[in-house]
C-alpha cells in the first residue's frame, strides 16, 4: 500500500494515458497494470468532434482515480488556470503540475513550479510536482504545502532510466517520510524496478506503456517489475562490494591428503 494526502492505493504504479494506439488497447494495458491512478490531460478531455467526452467516458468505465495534469503549460499562470478548470471538470482536488521550462528537454521550470504549486495549496489542491531531483527544490515544494514529490529520472519520453541513480539515492534519503514517485524518463521494467530497490514508492510513466510493440504485455511487465523492485527494497538487499567475498566458508573446510 501507498498513501497519497490520506489516501492509500494498492499499486504503486500510475500510467498515464496519452499515445495509445486505440482506446481498447488503452483498456486493456490499464487492467494489465493493475493501476488505480491514471493521469489525464485537460487538452485530451476537451479535443474536439466529440472525442474528449468518449474518452472520459472510458476513463469512468475502468473504475480508477484520476489525477489531470497541466500538460503543456510553460508558466505558474497558465498552470493555475488548467488545474482550476481541470478541478472544475473531473471533479478531484488532486492535480499533476508541470511547468515546462525547457523545450527540447521538458525540463521543468522550478522556480515556476513552486509559485504555481504554493497558489494551488492554499486554494484547496493536492499536488503531485513533476520537478527534478534537485533536493532543494524539493524542500520549496513542500514548504509550499505539496505532501507528495514526483522527481524525474531522466527527460520525458526519452527510456533512459536513471540517469543519476546516485542523486536519486540520496534524494530518497533526504526525504525518509514523504511519498516520492519517478515521474518521467523511465523506459523497461528494470528501470522501474530499480528505482523501487532504491526505497521509491511509485513510478509514474506513459510512453514506455503507450508505444511499446505490444502495451498490454508491456503494462503487464512493468507491473510485475514495480512488485519485484519493492519486495526487494523491503528484503534489505546486499550493497555492492569492493572485492570478491566467497559464498562458501573456506575455514574449517575439509582437508584431504
Amino acid at each position: 500500500m501507498v498513501e497519497f494526502y490520506g489516501e492509500k492505493v494498492s499499486s504503486r504504479f500510475l500510467l498515464g494515458t496519452a499515445q495509445y494506439p486505440s482506446p481498447k488497447v488503452l483498456a486493456d494495458a490499464v487492467r494489465g497494470s493493475g493501476a488505480e491512478i491514471l493521469t489525464v490531460s485537460l487538452r485530451r478531455e476537451t479535443a474536439g468532434n466529440g472525442a474528449g467526452g468518449k474518452f472520459w467516458e472510458l476513463i469512468r468505465e475502468l473504475n480508477v482515480r484520476v489525477l489531470p495534469n497541466t500538460a503543456g503549460c510553460h508558466s505558474a499562470k497558465e498552470a493555475v488556470t488548467t488545474a482550476k478548470m481541470a478541478r472544475e471538470l473531473f471533479g478531484t482536488d488532486w492535480i499533476k503540475l508541470e511547468v515546462i521550462g525547457h523545450h527540447d528537454s521538458l525540463q521543468p521550470d522550478v522556480f515556476a513550479l513552486v509559485e504555481a504549486a504554493r497558489i494551488l495549496t492554499e486554494d484547496g489542491f493536492k499536488v503531485f510536482p513533476y520537478t527534478t531531483e534537485d533536493i532543494i527544490v524539493g524542500e520549496k515544494l513542500l514548504e509550499a504545502g505539496c505532501q507528495v514529490l514526483m522527481p524525474w529520472c531522466a527527460p520525458i519520453g526519452s527510456a533512459r532510466g536513471p540517469v543519476n541513480p546516485d542523486a536519486l539515492r540520496a534524494y530518497r534519503a533526504h526525504f525518509p517520510g514523504i511519498p516520492l514517485v519517478v515521474d518521467a524518463g523511465l523506459g523497461r521494467p528494470s528501470h522501474a524496478a530499480q528505482v523501487l530497490e532504491l526505497g521509491f514508492d511509485a513510478v509514474l510513466l506513459n510512453t514506455a506503456v503507450a508505444k511499446a510493440g505490444n502495451p498490454v504485455v508491456m503494462a503487464e511487465a512493468f507491473a510485475r517489475a514495480i512488485e519485484a523492485g519493492r519486495l526487494a527494497y523491503e528484503a534489505q538487499p546486499l550493497e555492492p562490494r569492493d572485492m570478491a567475498v566467497p559464498s562458501t566458508p573456506v575455514i574449517g573446510m575439509a582437508v584431504f591428503e
